[in-house]
């Protein structure tokens, strides 16, 4: 297990979609501003797990947790929790670039425009933009549509998005599948970036993009009544050169998954 100070801790967390079982009794803790990777087979419930970290999975009709979720010590879901806030603070960057029909400026001044910050707006703007090395790219066509961007530049608009409401911590969700080799270079290089900041939690369906970019990794299987279960998780270096579990060597190595 990651002996760090915790930012977010999972203790006993089960996931449940109507009576599907999605995940079983998953305990982890992620440190502050490391970059934690989500790896395992296709339907292990990475995303599902993902989306536990800030009640994404209430969106869902029919979803329901068991367990706890901390974030600074304090549950998620306890029943005096507002989940618009933990969204706020646990950002959210998608599988697919997502920009809004607006122009640039107004995709990164949805948020902070929300929470009725408006006198510095443009400021705001601007260091988000920054933050996603994104500014230089789009300076000079801020009012032109967000949609006009190449595939790389979106995400990284969505990346900025997301960083203009000041999070704690950035959740991605294979941030990188639709992209190109280098545009996936530039997310890569902005995610070391950005964890000196934040906290980032990826899933990834591409080991040497965990194993190039992250700090710990988990490793999730799926047991015979397919629900998600966490079988190994520690310092990256270790999980993909020395790991505990048999089933996280064999789908490192390709004989399984």
């Amino acid at each position: 297990m990651v002996n760090e100070a915790a930012c977010l801790e999972l203790n006993n967390l089960d996931l449940w979609y109507g009576n599907f079982q999605a995940l079983r009794h998953i305990s982890m803790v992620i440190p502050h501003r490391r970059i934690t990777a989500i790896i395992g087979p296709s339907g292990c419930g990475k995303s599902s797990l993902l989306r536990c970290f800030n009640r994404m999975n209430d969106l869902i009709p029919g979803a329901r947790v068991k367990g706890e979720v901390l974030f600074d010590g304090r549950n998620v879901y306890a029943s005096d929790v507002d989940p618009t806030e933990v969204r706020y603070r646990i950002g959210m960057v998608f599988q697919k670039p997502n920009p809004f029909p607006k122009s640039v400026f107004d995709n990164v001044a949805f948020g902070p425009r929300v929470n009725g910050v408006a006198d510095r707006l443009a400021e705001v703007v601007e260091r988000a933009l920054h933050r996603a090395a994104l500014w230089d790219e789009v300076k000079d066509r801020l009012h032109k549509s967000a949609t006009d961007l190449s595939g790389g530049q979106q995400q990284r608009l969505c990346i900025a998005r997301v960083l203009a409401v000041a999070p704690e911590v950035i959740l991605m969700d294979e941030p990188c599948s639709a992209l190109d080799p280098v545009a996936t270079l530039k997310i890569e290089d902005l995610m070391r970036d950005l964890a000196q900041d934040y906290t980032i939690v990826i899933v990834t369906h591409n080991m040497q993009q965990a194993a190039r970019v992250s700090d710990n990794t988990a490793v999730m299987m799926m047991e015979p009544d397919r629900a998600g279960v966490l079988v190994e998780y520690g310092p990256t270096p270790q999980v993909f050169t020395n790991p505990k579990d048999k089933r996280t060597e064999d789908y490192i190595t390709g004989r399984f998954g």
